[in-house]
């Protein structure tokens, strides 16, 4: 049995019509109110606008068949995924999210009910864009499914480089360094979301070689390597490699090791030690020898006055690009027995030759901003001179390489020894007939290492 009730026209209590029979027109509920369902109840005959209801607590990680009306959130992070859509009814709509920005890597499979096409073809989707989401329509039979809204990139905010190590960490604007005086490690915790910002910038010097012993030649300087990434932007030295693609370094989340080569010993006539970070390795400098010719290395260590030496050591040793020193300058000799040592060779000159009456100038070595202000570093250590009537010494080249010492009726000045964490070259001792031996040579100052990128 059921019952009728006809009336013209229901009103609330503020006069507004509910029913009008003249407009066919049924309003339920006043403007801003809220029209709620009672728990268990659905709606029909309303249709949908588009959208679909977001199942933000069902991650799908493994095949699924996917509901009308709904969308998934898809973690492809662990492997492929495969969607089954429904059976296709005109209106029926489903959408797909890229949950871990991995489709790129694991694509997320969307395969039709049966025969049914999707985009008119009988075959599946493929979901295979980083951050991807696509919404699909059934149309009717001829088309099947259609994709009315996709994207290819998700919006995330942004995230930086978060990391950890060195003696020092210090800001300039966006930008945080780390200088590493002393062997470590730099811990990368995090990286940037922007490709671009994760390519870092560094500046790798190698320890610089020791001066050679009576009139030998100046300590070559440490190797000097740097990249400027167009992201962090400062003044940097004319040995920037960022144009070649094998200087760059691309970091990723995980603990790299450092090592801050060591300056050579001086009472061994020792070369310097290799600086590490990464894939960059700075050559220690190579050593002034006494009677001998300079030792290669990052840069190459001034000849020996002669007496069986003179040649100079070579830079860029082992080569690469751009180079990370320059060659040691030649021994020489004067008129009155004088035997001169040449300078070390520096990251941004060639040691100097001696001349008749003076011993050879260390090369001058490269400014960078890196740090946030310019420093000059690998300077090339001065050559050492054996003169009875008294020689000059060579001067350390611009950039912390050591003075070498000058022969008889010369200030009695040690040799110097090049600056801690420059790469810096140590001087050549002198000498003549009366104290053959009067001091040792000067030691190769240690390398350094320093990573700027932007944090923020």
């Amino acid at each position: 049995m059921t019952s009728t009730i006809k009336v013209n026209n229901i009103q609330n209590q503020c006069g507004q019509n509910i029913i009008n029979e003249n407009s066919n027109t049924i309003t339920i509920g006043a403007s801003g109110d809220t029209i709620a369902l009672a728990s268990g109840a659905s709606q029909s005959g309303f249709g949908r606008e588009g959208s679909v209801d977001w199942q933000t607590g069902s991650i799908k990680t493994s095949t699924f068949t996917a509901t009308s009306g709904e969308g998934y959130f898809v973690d492809t992070s662990s492997g492929a995924v495969t969607a089954n859509l429904p059976a296709g009814s005109a209106g029926a709509i489903v959408s797909f999210a890229d949950y871990t920005r991995t489709f790129q890597t694991n694509n997320l499979t969307v395969s039709a009910n049966g025969s049914e096409k999707i985009g008119g073809v009988v075959g599946d989707a493929t979901l295979s864009t980083e951050g991807q989401a696509a919404t699909f329509v059934y149309v009717d039979a001829t088309e099947g499914w259609i994709n009315v809204q996709e994207t290819s990139n998700s919006v995330q905010g942004q995230a930086f480089i978060t990391a950890t190590g060195g003696n020092c960490v210090t800001t300039v604007g966006n930008c945080k360094i780390h200088t590493f005086t002393s062997p470590g490690t730099f811990c990368v915790s995090s990286i940037s979301t922007t490709a671009a910002d994760n390519t870092v910038s560094y500046l790798v010097i190698g320890g610089g070689g020791a001066g050679g012993s009576r009139h030998g030649g100046g300590g070559g300087a440490g190797g000097f390597r740097e990249v400027k990434s167009p992201t962090t932007p400062y003044t940097a030295s004319p040995l920037d490699g960022y144009p070649s693609a094998p200087n760059r370094v691309t970091i990723t989340a995980t603990a790299f090791p450092i090592t801050v080569g060591g300056g050579g010993p001086a009472p061994g006539e020792a070369s310097g030690s290799n600086s590490v970070f990464s894939t960059i390795t700075s050559a220690g400098g190579g050593a002034g020898r006494q009677a001998d010719a300079g030792v290669n290395g990052g840069s190459g260590g001034g000849g020996s006055g002669p007496s069986g030496g003179g040649a100079a050591g070579s830079g860029n040793t082992p080569p690469v690009s751009p180079s990370q020193g320059n060659p040691g300058g030649v021994g020489g000799s004067g008129p009155a027995g004088e035997y001169n040592g040449g300078g070390g060779g520096g990251a941004g000159q060639t040691g100097g030759a001696p001349g008749p009456t003076h011993a050879g100038g260390g090369g001058d070595g490269s400014s960078t901003s890196i740090t946030g202000s310019s420093v000059q570093r690998a300077g090339g250590g001065g050559g050492g001179s054996f003169a009875p009537q008294g020689n000059p010494r060579g001067n350390g080249g611009a950039g912390n390489g050591g003075g070498g010492r000058g022969g008889s009726g010369q200030p009695a000045v040690t040799p110097q020894s090049g600056t801690a964490n420059t790469g810096g070259g140590g001087g050549g001792a002198g000498g003549n007939d009366q104290t053959p031996q009067p001091c040792a040579a000067g030691n190769g100052g240690s390398g350094i290492v320093v990573i700027r990128y932007k944090f923020q």
